[in-house]
């Protein structure tokens, strides 16, 4: 799994004290819901929405839940 990280998401990801391992966690253990662009990702108190291109996967905000 290769992450890409908006320059939008790394700012919520300093604001909010979240790291890119809770990221993958976040990715690879979170109940996931299909979006209009991409999916959302949710895993104990951490929202993360993305689209998958290849074997990567772009990340476009975090967020608590």
């Amino acid at each position: 799994m290769e992450l890409i990280i908006t320059e939008h998401a790394r700012q919520q990801m300093f604001e909010r004290g979240i790291d890119e391992d809770q990221i993958i966690e976040t990715l690879s253990k979170g109940a996931k819901i299909k979006q209009t662009d991409g999916f959302k990702s949710i895993y104990t108190y951490i929202g993360v929405c993305y689209k998958i291109r290849g074997n990567k996967y772009i990340i476009k905000t975090v967020i608590i839940e």
